[in-house]
C-alpha cells in the first residue's frame, strides 16, 4: 500500500514538474541559441573586417612604397598618393571603432578561458581565437607553455622578449613562442597590442619567479617546518583543552549536594542533583568536542595556506565560515531599518495595551462607570480588544518581516491559515457562544445554576467551556455551545434583592383538616435555618387527588448555594411538626387501616395514656331485616 501511494505521488510530481522543467530547458536553450547566434555573427563580421584590414594593409604598403619612390619634385602625385593613404588610415580607424563596438556588445555574454599558473591561479583570460586555435585551445596551450618555463632552471624574467610579427606581437622565450597577441586580444582588454604584450610579459615573468621561489629547497624546508610547528601547537592546545575540561568535570562532580542541589519549579522537581550532574557533564563533553573541532577547523586553513599548492583549499575553508558570517552581518545591517520600525510599532502598541488594561481595571473595580456597560464585562471585553489590537499590530508588522514577500513564506502562511480555519471550526462555535454568554449575563462566578441536568456552582467561565462544581464536589466542564443550546436556571441572580423561593410538597389524606397541616408546614418553615421570616412562608394546595391532598410549603431564602442543606433541614422539621400535631404522613403509597393497630406516629410523640383505637364491626340481622 505504501509503495502504491509513493508511486502515485511520484507520478503526480513528475506530471506537474515536467512541463515546468521542459519550459525552463526551452528558455535556456533559446537563450543559448541567441548567444551562439550573436557570437557566430560576431565571428563572421570579424572575419570580414580582418579580410578588409589585410587588403587595406596591402594597399597601404603599396602606397607607402610609391610615395617613397617618387622624386621630391613630383609633389602633385605625392599629394594624391598621400590622400589615398590618409583615406585608408581613416578607414582603418573606423574599422577598429566598429570592431571595438561589436566586442563591447558581447562582453556580458562571451565566455573567457583562464590561463592558469603553477598553483591553479588565474593569470589572465583569453576571449578571442587566433588562426585555427579557439579561445579554449589557446588558453590551454599557453598554460602548458608557462609550466614548461617553470622547469627551466636557467630561466629569468629578462629572457622573455616581445617580437612584432605581421599581425601579432609574440612573447618569445628562446626559440619558443609563449603567446601571440592579436589586435582582437588588445581590444578585448581595452588597450593596444604593445601595452598588452608588456603586461603579459610582466605577469608571466612574475609567476615563474614566484613559482621558483616557492619551490626552492629553502622555502620548502621553511614551509614544512612551519607546518610541523602549527601541528605541534594544535596538539598542545588540544591537550590543554582536554585537561581543562577534565578539571571542570571533576569540579562539577564535587559540587553535588553543595551548589548543585537540583532544579525545582514550584513543587515540581525538574532535575534532582544526580540528574543535573549528568546533564552538566554531558554539556561539558559536548563543549569540549566543539572546541576541539573549532581548533582543527582553524588549523587546517593555516596548514593549507603554508603551501602554495593548497592555498586555494585554505581560501575555500575560510569562505565556508566567512561567507555565512558576512551574509548574516550584511543581512542584519540591511534589515536594521525594518527592525527599528518593528520595535517602534511594538513599543506603541505595548502602551496602547497598557492603557486598555488600565481602563479594564478601572471599570472592573467600579472606579469608572459607563452607562449600559457592566463591570463583569470588563475582562472579556479587554481580552477581545487585546486580540484585535495584537492582530492589527501583526498586520502592520508583516511587510517588515524578513522574507515576507517570498513565495515560501506566503505559502506557509496560507497553509497555517488553512489548518487554523478547518481545525478550529468546533472551537470557534464555542468561542462565539462564550462571548454571547458573557454579554447575555446568564450567570457569573459562584452562581448556583442548573444547565440541562447539571446543578452546581459556576467556578470558571472561559471562551470555550463553563465549569460547574456540583453539590457532590464534582467538576463538570460544559462546552459553551451546549450551554447555549440548553435551558439555564440561575438560582442566585435575584437572591440578594428578592430572595429565592424554596418549595417542597407533602401529600396528606382527606381525614386531616387542611388548616392543621398548613399550620404544621408553616411551623416547620419557621424552625428551618436560612429560611426568611419576612417575606412570610406560605402554603399552596397544588392538587386534590383520589386519596390525598398535595400541600406545597414555600419559603424565601438568600442562601441559594445551600439549597441541599436547607431542604434536608426543612424535611426534618416537617416530620417533627406533623408528628407533634398528630398528623400521619400516610400517602400516596401508605394508607392506615384502623383495625386496632398502633399509629404510625413515633411513640415519643404520643400521650402516655394513648391506646390503639378499637376495631369496630357492625352486624346486621338478616331475619329482622326480612320481617321488616
Amino acid at each position: 500500500m505504501k509503495f502504491i501511494f509513493r508511486f502515485l505521488l511520484f507520478t503526480i510530481l513528475m506530471v506537474y514538474t515536467k512541463p515546468a522543467l521542459a519550459q525552463g530547458d526551452a528558455v535556456t536553450k533559446q537563450t543559448d541559441s541567441v548567444i551562439t547566434a550573436n557570437i557566430s555573427d560576431y565571428k563572421l563580421k570579424l572575419a570580414l573586417l580582418e579580410q578588409q584590414r589585410q587588403a587595406d594593409s596591402i594597399k597601404k604598403a603599396a602606397l607607402e612604397e610609391q610615395i617613397s619612390s617618387l622624386k621630391t619634385t613630383d609633389n602633385t602625385k605625392k599629394e594624391e598618393l598621400q590622400q589615398q593613404l590618409d583615406a585608408l588610415n581613416e578607414k582603418d580607424a573606423q574599422r577598429l571603432a566598429e570592431k571595438k563596438a561589436r566586442i563591447d556588445s558581447l562582453r556580458t555574454t562571451a565566455k573567457g578561458y583562464p590561463v592558469t599558473g603553477f598553483f591553479n591561479d588565474t593569470l589572465f583570460t583569453i576571449y578571442s581565437k587566433l588562426g585555427s586555435f579557439s579561445a579554449h585551445d589557446r588558453a590551454k596551450a599557453i598554460s602548458e607553455r608557462i609550466r614548461v618555463l617553470g622547469d627551466n632552471y636557467v630561466f629569468h624574467a629578462d629572457s622573455l622578449k616581445i617580437v612584432n610579427a605581421e599581425n601579432t606581437a609574440d612573447l618569445v622565450s628562446g626559440e619558443s613562442i609563449i603567446i601571440s597577441i592579436s589586435e582582437n586580444d588588445a581590444l578585448w582588454n581595452n588597450t593596444t597590442v604593445e601595452n598588452l604584450a608588456k603586461t603579459y610579459k610582466k605577469i608571466i615573468g612574475d609567476a615563474v619567479a614566484h613559482y621558483k621561489n616557492e619551490t626552492s629547497f629553502i622555502t620548502l624546508a621553511k614551509e614544512i617546518g612551519l607546518a610541523i610547528l602549527v601541528i605541534l601547537v594544535l596538539v598542545l592546545i588540544i591537550r590543554f583543552s582536554n585537561r581543562l575540561f577534565r578539571w571542570t568535570a571533576i569540579k562539577i562532580q564535587q559540587q553535588e549536594g553543595k551548589r548543585i542541589t537540583g532544579i525545582k519549579i514550584k513543587n515540581y522537581s525538574l532535575f534532582d542533583a544526580q540528574r543535573q550532574i549528568r546533564v552538566l557533564l554531558t554539556a561539558n563533553t559536548l563543549v569540549k568536542w566543539i572546541v576541539i573541532l573549532i581548533l582543527v577547523y582553524i588549523a587546517l586553513p593555516i596548514l593549507f595556506g603554508i603551501f602554495p599548492w593548497t592555498q586555494n583549499f585554505a581560501e575555500t575553508l575560510f569562505s565556508y565560515v566567512l561567507s555565512p558570517i558576512k551574509k548574516i552581518a550584511f543581512g542584519f545591517w540591511n534589515y536594521l531599518p525594518n527592525l527599528i520600525t518593528i520595535l517602534v510599532i511594538v513599543f506603541v502598541f505595548y502602551y496602547v495595551l497598557k492603557f486598555a488594561k488600565f481602563l479594564k481595571n478601572e471599570i472592573a473595580t467600579g472606579n469608572l462607570t459607563i452607562n449600559g456597560f457592566y463591570p463583569d464585562w470588563a475582562n472579556p471585553t479587554y481580552q477581545i480588544v487585546r486580540v484585535l489590537i495584537i492582530a492589527f499590530m501583526l498586520v502592520i508588522i508583516y511587510p517588515y518581516l524578513p522574507g515576507s514577500g517570498s513565495p515560501v513564506f506566503q505559502g506557509v502562511s496560507v497553509f497555517l491559515g488553512f489548518l487554523f480555519t478547518f481545525g478550529s471550526m468546533g472551537s470557534l462555535s464555542n468561542i462565539i457562544a462564550g462571548l454571547v454568554l458573557t454579554y447575555m449575563r446568564l450567570f457569573k462566578i459562584n452562581d448556583r445554576v442548573k444547565i440541562g441536568d447539571v446543578v452546581g456552582d459556576v467556578i470558571e467561565k472561559s471562551l470555550l467551556v463553563t465549569r460547574v462544581r456540583t453539590i457532590k464536589n464534582e467538576i463538570i466542564s460544559i462546552p459553551n455551545s451546549t450551554v447555549m443550546n440548553s435551558h439555564t436556571i440561575n438560582y442566585s441572580s435575584d437572591t440578594v434583592d428578592k430572595g429565592l423561593i424554596l418549595h417542597t410538597t407533602v401529600t396528606i389524606g382527606y381525614d386531616v383538616p387542611w388548616k392543621d397541616i398548613q399550620q404544621a408546614l408553616l411551623d416547620a418553615a419557621g424552625r428551618t435555618e436560612h429560611l426568611l421570616k419576612e417575606p412570610k412562608p406560605f402554603v399552596l394546595q397544588t392538587s386534590l387527588e383520589d386519596f390525598y391532598v398535595a400541600y406545597q410549603i414555600n419559603a424565601y431564602t438568600k442562601e441559594a448555594n445551600k439549597q441541599a442543606v436547607i431542604y434536608s433541614e426543612l424535611h426534618k422539621n416537617i416530620q417533627d411538626c406533623c408528628n407533634e400535631a398528630g398528623i400521619e404522613i400516610m400517602s400516596p403509597h401508605y394508607r392506615a387501616a384502623r383495625d386496632g393497630s398502633m399509629s404510625t406516629i413515633p411513640a415519643n410523640y404520643l400521650d402516655k395514656d394513648y391506646k390503639a383505637p378499637p376495631f369496630n364491626v357492625a352486624i346486621q340481622n338478616d331475619k329482622e331485616n326480612n320481617n321488616e
